[in-house]
């Protein structure tokens, strides 16, 4: 073996915070083989690299302990499974207040968050439609966080931005803006997809910013990709990020820089992949085939053509071994593709904590 191969094993094993005895039981294997990994005496099966890739990447998103617990507390709007809450929780931040108006994706949203985060729930703080929602009655918080609904900016959904009618999509944004106003958060974190910001020539955007630069929040904003931040998938989307009390143009919150890969799409599959970086989850379009331009769900792997299920899927939007799917294999698709990718939300999310740590009064 390499010493290449050996740093890698050694390394996402530390990264994983596994000891030798715990990475055995992990994989199943005698110590010694383990230490012969480590030293390089050994090469271990991609199988055994990928499970420590995928370890590493859950030791980043695992709760602190309470004795680590910040102070803060966040709100997850049109939260869809979660992607958020697992982000701002593992950095010890405390949900308060979350809504989601999909009554599968609340499914899934309950089965997955209830027992880490057990008071919002018991205090029916888990809304369905915002718009029904006495903002007076949202406990108070620190943080809003929210990928507001982006249909109406996608391509898939035509673009429509505020004119979007169904459903009040478009208009949504509104609620955000009724909430910081009434609430006075420290700081927000939005998240939309990057045609935002082209959308109507800018002028969608323009006014996104107008409304909460007037509302006292400075606004900064950067195209993330999931791969940015360790995860082999595109996944452009705009992060926005302000805080309450300055001006943009006086602010000094910068956005994390962008990481190395963990693993590739042949780590996803455990086998050889044509792709290093997949394609974006998409919420429809499924089985578009290999050779379409619209595919994004087919990939050609060891020889053979494979379709992606959402155990691919999970790993790809960094979301934690453990996070189950209590509904059908359709619907957890499009909960994939409707989520955040979870280390890119926490990196930046991690950025505004210290942020507002350091602008403590």
């Amino acid at each position: 073996m390499n010493q290449q191969a050996q740093t890698q094993f050694s390394d996402l094993r530390q990264s994983a915070n596994l000891t030798i005895s715990d990475t055995a039981e992990l994989l199943r294997l005698p110590e010694a083989e383990i230490i012969a990994f480590d030293k390089g005496i050994k090469q271990p099966e991609i199988s055994s690299i990928q499970a420590l890739k995928g370890m590493s990447l859950i030791a980043d998103i695992q709760p602190k302990t309470t004795s680590e617990k910040n102070e803060y507390k966040f709100i997850d709007l049109f939260a869809g499974i979660g992607g958020f809450h697992l982000a701002l929780h593992s950095l010890g931040s405390e949900c308060v207040f979350a809504s989601e108006i999909n009554p599968y994706a609340r499914k899934t949203y309950i089965h997955n968050h209830s027992k880490k985060s057990p008071n919002l729930f018991k205090s029916n703080n888990f809304a369905g439609d915002i718009k029904l929602v006495d903002i007076d009655t949202i406990p108070d918080f620190d943080i809003l966080c929210g990928g507001f609904p982006c249909q109406p900016f996608s391509q898939a959904g035509f673009k429509r931005g505020f004119q979007d009618s169904k459903e009040d999509r478009g208009n949504l944004f509104f609620d955000i803006i009724k909430i910081i106003k009434k609430k006075k958060p420290a700081a927000f974190f939005l998240e939309n997809v990057r045609h935002i910001k082209n959308h109507d020539e800018g002028k969608t955007f323009a006014r996104v910013q107008q409304m909460l630069e007037d509302a006292e929040y400075s606004f900064k904003y950067k195209m993330v990709k999931a791969s940015d931040h360790g995860l082999p998938q595109h996944r452009p989307r705009i992060f926005m990020v302000g805080f309450r009390g300055e001006t943009t143009e006086d602010s000094t919150f910068e956005f994390p820089a962008a990481e190395p890969l963990r693993m590739t799409m042949s780590d996803i599959f455990g086998k050889p992949c044509n792709k290093a970086i997949g394609y974006t989850l998409r919420v429809g379009g499924r089985g578009s085939g290999l050779m379409d331009r619209r595919n994004w769900d087919t990939y050609a792997v060891d020889g053979g053509v494979v379709r992606l299920s959402s155990v691919e899927g999970k790993k790809m939007m960094g979301l934690p071994e453990d996070f189950e799917f209590p509904v059908s294999e359709t619907q957890a698709m499009k909960q994939l593709g409707n989520s955040v990718a979870v280390p890119a939300v926490r990196a930046t999310a991690k950025k505004i904590i210290e942020y507002l740590h350091q602008h403590a009064d």
